[in-house]
């Protein structure tokens, strides 16, 4: 044996510590938890400027919250509240941000997103900066700043945060689907997301038909080639193999239809027909 490794011997036994192994980062995302274990994940879309609608979608079930920026007028203040407003629930903020730029992607994480969603790529170079931002260095070039993260998550965030960040990459025209392989190839990129309707509306193409269904196939082809999480609309769950990540319905929809199942004379889970629910014992 030589020197060298008498010394790293000697060292091991009197600062035993030194060469044991890091303890795993503490877990903040559960989604990025379930999707390791194989399961499927849904996800409640949020529009509303609201922290009451925003903490009841939150403690609904759903494992994940589509905080919708691109597509609605909510400002960063208000889903910053509405974040806080309902911390520790159980479903994980993502935000669909209007863009990937460094101060969309960095005000999103910094006021608590454990997932950015990318809209409309047809560029490669849109989801390099969506990950350069929504990482620390040495992954990528988020900035130290303010933000609501230490009070959500705690003080370790820092040292965490990469290891609990989701990157969602958005396929929604024909010129995304020609960047699926290289999308999906990137190392960072978590999930790609099969935007139904919009891939519709850009190819001129509806569900069912056969060059609709070949772009898809394409998509899921270089996602699962790539080790990828498959992501889609919720109506597929169950009609279609292989996507695990889903978005759901929003606040409008699940009204409309809470409200008809109600005067239709549905009854919630734990309660009997014929007898009236106490009142303030909703969650």
């Amino acid at each position: 044996m030589n020197r060298t490794l008498v010394g790293m011997a000697a060292l091991a036994l009197a600062c035993p510590n030194l060469f044991a192994q890091a303890p795993p980062a503490r877990v903040l995302n559960t989604v990025k938890q379930k999707l390791a274990q194989g399961k499927q994940v849904v996800g409640g879309t949020v529009s509303v400027p609201d922290p009451d609608t925003y903490c009841a979608m939150a403690n609904s079930g759903f494992d994940f919250l589509w905080i919708e920026m691109q597509h609605s007028p909510l400002t960063y203040q208000d889903v910053a509240h509405m974040i806080m407003a309902c911390k520790g629930a159980p479903g994980i903020p993502f935000v669909r941000v209007p863009d990937a730029t460094e101060g969309d992607v960095q005000k999103a994480t910094d006021m608590g997103a454990l997932g950015i969603i990318i809209p409309m790529v047809e560029n490669i170079e849109k989801v390099r900066n969506a990950v350069k931002f929504a990482n620390y260095p040495p992954k990528g070039k988020r900035s130290q700043g303010g933000g609501y993260y230490g009070a959500l998550y705690g003080r370790d965030y820092r040292g965490i945060a990469n290891d609990n960040m989701m990157i969602v990459a958005m396929i929604e025209s024909p010129a995304g689907v020609e960047l699926a392989e290289q999308i999906a190839a990137i190392p960072e990129v978590d999930v790609v997301f099969v935007a139904s309707t919009d891939l519709g509306s850009f190819s001129g193409l509806k569900q069912g038909d056969p060059r609709y269904e070949a772009l898809v196939d394409r998509i899921k082809a270089a996602v699962l080639k790539h080790g990828k999480v498959l992501a889609g609309p919720l109506a597929w769950k169950g009609t279609r193999e292989g996507y695990r990540f889903f978005q759901g319905p929003g606040e409008t929809t699940l009204i409309r239809s809470g409200a008809s199942l109600a005067l239709n004379g549905a009854v919630a889970s734990g309660e009997k027909r014929g007898v009236a629910p106490t009142e303030g014992s909703e969650k």
